[in-house]
């Protein structure tokens, strides 16, 4: 194909799709195995198949709407500001790096739009009430939204390496391509509603995961984070049992040392 933007552009989305979609079947398969229902989260709220049907409708729908321009654009704009496209590929290591700071970037974007969706009553209703449909959520449901929300939170994840790109003029597309499909695992898997013992979140405590995330559909605030657990911590909007203990016994210590 004469055309690279085109070609990237088909290339990059029947990859998202095909990533999407695959990483979303086996927690359909999951949910319909009775054995695993002793590791959902909200174990009396299992999606039925019209719900997921349902669900993939409006993610189809945002993806040719919204992604799907996203996608194309990136090509162009990345090249722009230096990305390299031809050989030779980066490093196992250096891939590794500039995604964990993909990650750290995309994150922290996520936690700041994210809240402000749920701060302001407008913005709330009219774009994030959506994403809210299912309060025990699913792998399907990872991108359930409206498409302004796909848009704004997805500037998050296409944004961070364009912004990288600017910067350091040092990233190559292979990176790009592996940081999507992570971001992708990441999200899904965070809509899963299933916490297990081996989930990476019991040996990175800092890994939101998906009981993180499964609370903050149950309780509708909090958590509002992607990939990481430390904005909420440090600025004391985690939901939960756990946290509203930390909290009240805050409360207690600091009432027994006005005393």
């Amino acid at each position: 194909m004469g055309n690279d933007v085109l070609a990237t552009g088909i290339m990059s989305f029947v990859m998202h799709e095909t990533v999407y979609f695959g990483r979303s079947l086996p927690w359909i398969i999951v949910d319909s195995i009775p054995f695993f229902n002793k590791y959902k989260i909200q174990a009396a709220k299992v999606p039925t198949a019209k719900e997921q049907w349902q669900c993939a409708a409006l993610v189809l729908l945002s993806h040719f709407t919204v992604e799907l321009p996203q996608i194309w654009l990136f090509h162009p704009m990345a090249q722009f500001f230096g990305l390299e496209t031809s050989v030779p590929f980066p490093s196992p290591l250096k891939m590794a790096y500039q995604i964990a700071i993909f990650f750290v970037l995309e994150d922290t974007w996520h936690y700041w739009t994210h809240r402000a969706m749920h701060v302001f009553p407008t913005l709330y209703k009219n774009i994030h009430k959506i994403h809210h449909h299912y309060s025990a959520p699913f792998g399907l449901a990872a991108e359930y939204a409206s498409p302004i929300e796909v848009l704004i939170l997805g500037l998050g994840t296409v944004g961070s390496p364009i912004l990288y790109c600017a910067i350091t003029k040092d990233l190559h597309i292979l990176t790009m391509y592996v940081w999507i499909v992570a971001r992708l695992f990441q999200a899904i898997d965070a809509h899963s509603g299933y916490e297990f013992p081996w989930s990476l979140h019991h040996f990175l405590p800092f890994w939101a995961g998906a009981d993180h995330h499964d609370t903050h559909h149950e309780r509708f605030i909090g958590n509002y984070a992607s990939s990481f657990r430390w904005w909420d911590y440090v600025l004391d909007t985690e939901s939960g049992p756990e946290a509203a203990k930390r909290r009240r016994e805050r409360r207690l210590a600091n009432a027994k040392k006005a005393q």
